[in-house]
């Protein structure tokens, strides 16, 4: 059994043009101690799903309007909210993408940390400023204990992502959830938060979801990717096995706009044309009007996640000729 089973997946919001899916159909898996990367363009359903994951869409007007979550074999959809906020942050634990807005300003860093233990666990007063010096330390604040007393406006955008980090590890999570990690922080620093993940991942043991829209990021630190578009999985693959012999054409647009040091252009390359919004979204493959391999067949029906190798599947009908001739390339 998998530490987490999404099967079937929808996501659906209430709007003044009748109610719209914003993801569908979703079916994952993620094991113990498995780093899984969700990668795709913003507005393809990462965020969406990651957040009907852990129970934190407003309800109305979201609701999940099929499919099931399970986690270590208990149903989270429809689950009470007590029962959900017992598993959140000891369960699973969410690092949310801008930690600035995500740290209640008004509050001490100490205290948050403190705030989310004393939420799980029954601890005295000094165990609690105990465990928080020590979360402060292993994700690498300097002078831990003299920094429980700072507000998140005196630190900077590396050390605010660092104490989200510590507030969701600090009850020893089985699952993180890392909603663009190293979104708005520089190269230099993206690095050595996605090195302190992969510490803390081996030290404690748990399984870590990524969703980002950076392909290096996924390249650096996941197993297995899964590459959403328009609120569907359209590949999931091995990274390497992705990065080699990517079979879906939005995952190798992906991959060719990353730049590589072998290129000798002026320019990048790039998807032409932009998301459809969700309650637009054309009949057929929704990639089909960007695509450079569409055909006419491409617009009459949802291709279906075919699994062409084992471990590898994509939907698009023309998956195993694009496979072929980046093998023959």
């Amino acid at each position: 059994m998998s530490l987490l089973e999404v099967r079937g997946l929808t996501t659906a919001f209430r709007t003044e043009r009748g109610e719209i899916n914003a993801v569908e159909d979703i079916t994952f898996d993620i094991d113990e101690g498995e780093i899984l990367g969700i990668v795709g363009e913003s507005g393809s359903g990462k965020s969406v799903t990651a957040l009907t994951i852990m129970g934190l869409l407003p309800q109305p007007p979201a609701r999940v309007a099929a499919g099931s979550v399970r986690f270590r074999g208990e149903t989270l959809t429809g689950m009470s909210e007590p029962r959900l906020e017992r598993i959140r942050g000891s369960g699973i634990s969410m690092v949310f993408q801008e930690p600035m807005t995500s740290l209640n300003p008004v509050f001490t860093i100490g205290e948050q940390i403190m705030e989310t233990v004393r939420a799980h666990e029954k601890a005295t007063p000094r165990e609690l400023r105990d465990r928080a010096v020590e979360m402060l330390d292993k994700v690498g604040i300097p002078s831990a204990a003299k920094r429980l007393g700072d507000y998140p406006h005196q630190l900077s955008g590396g050390q605010r992502q660092r104490v989200m980090l510590a507030i969701a590890l600090a009850c020893r999570p089985k699952l993180l959830i890392a909603d663009e990690p190293t979104t708005a922080l520089d190269v230099t620093i993206q690095a050595q938060v996605l090195d302190l993940l992969m510490d803390l991942r081996d030290e404690f043991g748990m399984a870590v979801m990524i969703i980002t829209h950076n392909m290096g990021v996924v390249a650096e630190t996941a197993d297995r990717v899964l590459v959403m578009y328009a609120g569907r999985i359209v590949e999931q693959a091995p990274v390497v096995r992705l990065f080699e012999r990517p079979e879906h054409p939005y995952t190798r647009g992906l991959l060719e706009c990353v730049p590589t040091l072998e290129q000798d252009t002026e320019r990048l390359a790039a998807i032409p044309g932009s998301l459809p919004e969700p309650g637009r979204r054309p009949p057929g493959c929704r990639f089909a009007p960007r695509c450079r391999w569409r055909i006419d067949a491409c617009r009459t029906g949802l291709p279906p996640l075919v699994e062409q190798e084992p471990g590898h599947a994509s939907a698009c009908i023309r998956a195993a000729e694009i496979a072929a001739q980046i093998g023959a390339a």
